[in-house]
């Protein structure tokens, strides 16, 4: 069989991958335990994917760390709570968490 694909200009290649991840834009595919070949056929290449298959939702949630935290409170002098709330409602926007707090503050002056 391989002879034959050879002969056809067909090279196929295992990949030793241990999960693989594909995202749309509102979900993530994951395949755990995978068998990946990758096939070259003519210049192009594809991929045979067989494995274990679990879709779940993407977070709309932005992750937040406490650097990013530090920096919106530094910036701001704001608590850490109303820090991390303008971070969640600027989805993860720190530039624009602290242009908000800033306007807020501005505003209450």
């Amino acid at each position: 069989m391989q002879q034959a694909m050879r002969k056809m200009g067909i090279q196929q290649k295992e990949i030793p991958a241990i999960e693989v991840l594909i995202r749309t834009e509102d979900k993530e595919i994951v395949i755990a335990n995978p068998s990946v070949s990758r096939v070259n056929m003519m210049g192009q290449d594809t991929f045979q994917i067989t494995g274990d298959i679990q879709e779940r939702a993407l977070s709309t949630t932005p992750d937040i760390n406490e650097d990013d935290l530090k920096t919106v409170m530094g910036q701001t002098n704001v608590d850490k709570e109303t820090a991390l709330k303008a971070i969640n409602d600027c989805d993860g926007d720190l530039a624009e968490a602290i242009m908000k707090l800033s306007e807020k503050d501005e505003e209450s002056e």
